[in-house]
């Protein structure tokens, strides 16, 4: 093969991976709805690709390639039930969808698949983050299907076995069909909690990325951009939803700073500490904007919301100093109102002892500690033994440092907190 010949088949390779990447969360999608099988519309999709990496070395990328895939996929699935002799009515439904088509009429077929790819990808959305499922099947379903992960990403990104991740996918798959749930977009009174429950996967998984749970990282960017991505995918699908405003507002708010978070050695850099110039000030735009929207639909107690008004009030101190924590600390207070968490009341904390002084917040802290879902939680000390810090009680406050070093399982956390109990003032 010559370099010519190689250069242009390299060039190609990169188009599909970037088309696969497009279009892969919508031709699954798609696929799901005409099959009504998760896994099985995955299978197809794989296929569609392998067709398009076999075919467009030679005959380039077509103009529409993500309707050239769903055409590919349309006809897997069709030679597949006509295999299995499954469900003539499937088969003469999708047969009669096709029957007028022509190989170059790609155009037409893309805006025939337009009429519904956005439905199909929220009910696809919806299906992966349903309730049915635990929590972590939901993030690791979500990241597959809609972000495009492979399972080695998602297991790379969660610090977790290839094996489990892999498996956790197919059991999720598995209960999805086994309890029937529909393919379609929740109405009513469901409707809050489902989207409640597509936020909330979303959020986790900003959350992991945001403060690593383990590992050597402090961060982990992919999982912070996947879970933008998927955010401004979902204000595309559901611009109506307030709260949906608010956690993409939020994440990006949080995302703007990623930069200034660690210093060249990886090591976290805090708050107060950072270099603000290089907070990422279009995102902080973008983010502003949208919590001005989520705030005008009237979403301005939405759970996220109130944190994307928080990070804002960082987000809008062009120094530390300027900082408003009076405002931050009622804010906390309104969000522990619309609800209630001892994680929430120690951020408040935090808040007050900037606002007023680590005399008002100790009282705080020192109420927290009774809590049992606290009681394994690492910040917790860290803060106190920051409080303790600012009132000079330089050995309790070393003590709560090592405590809080010894529960974090993030290893640069962790030696951060161990050097500020060694720093002694």
């Amino acid at each position: 093969m010559s370099n010519v010949a190689t250069a242009a088949r390299r060039e190609t390779d990169r188009a599909i991976a970037t088309v696969w990447r497009l279009e892969q969360a919508l031709l699954i999608a798609g696929l799901t709805r005409m099959v009504r099988d998760i896994s099985l519309a995955e299978e197809l999709a794989q296929e569609a690709l392998m067709a398009a990496l076999r075919t467009w070395p030679e005959t380039g990328v077509p103009r529409n390639p993500g309707a050239w895939l769903m055409q590919a996929g349309k006809r897997k699935a069709i030679d597949y039930f006509r295999h299995r002799k499954m469900a003539s009515g499937k088969l003469e439904t999708l047969g009669r969808d096709m029957e007028d088509e022509v190989p170059d009429t790609e155009t037409a077929l893309h805006d025939q698949l337009d009429d519904d790819v956005g439905d199909d990808l929220l009910r696809l959305i919806f299906t992966s983050c349903h309730p049915v499922l635990p929590p972590e099947s939901r993030v690791a379903l979500t990241l597959r299907l809609i972000g495009g992960l492979s399972t080695e990403e998602i297991a790379r990104a969660f610090l977790a076995n290839d094996t489990t991740i892999g498996q956790r996918i197919v059991r999720a798959k598995r209960t999805i069909a086994e309890a029937g749930v529909p393919f379609e977009v929740p109405r009513g009174e469901e409707r809050e909690e489902r989207v409640s429950s597509v936020l909330g996967v979303l959020y986790l998984i900003f959350n992991e990325g945001y403060s690593a749970t383990a590992g050597e990282d402090w961060m982990r960017p992919q999982l912070c951009e996947e879970a933008m991505r998927m955010g401004r995918i979902l204000v595309t699908l559901i611009p109506d939803e307030s709260e949906v405003h608010g956690l993409l507002a939020l994440m990006e708010l949080q995302h703007s700073r990623s930069k200034a978070r660690t210093n060249a050695k990886g090591e976290p850099v805090l708050l107060p500490d950072q270099n603000r110039a290089l907070w990422d000030q279009l995102m902080i735009r973008r983010g502003l904007a949208g919590l001005n929207r989520a705030q005008q639909m009237g979403g301005i107690a939405g759970p996220y919301t109130l944190q994307a008004a928080i990070a804002a009030c960082h987000a809008r101190a062009r120094k530390a100093e300027d900082t408003d924590w009076g405002q931050i600390a009622a804010l906390y207070g309104l969000l522990n109102q619309v609800t209630p968490s001892p994680v929430i009341e120690l951020n408040r904390a935090v808040a007050v002892s900037m606002a007023q002084g680590p005399e008002a917040a100790l009282p705080i802290v020192d109420g927290l500690r009774k809590a049992a879902v606290l009681e394994s939680y690492h910040l917790l000390y860290g803060v106190r033994g920051d409080i303790l810090r600012k009132l000079g009680r330089h050995e309790e406050a070393n003590d709560e440092f090592r405590k809080a070093a010894g529960l974090t399982r993030n290893a640069r956390e962790k030696a951060f907190l161990l050097n500020r109990a060694e720093a002694g003032v």
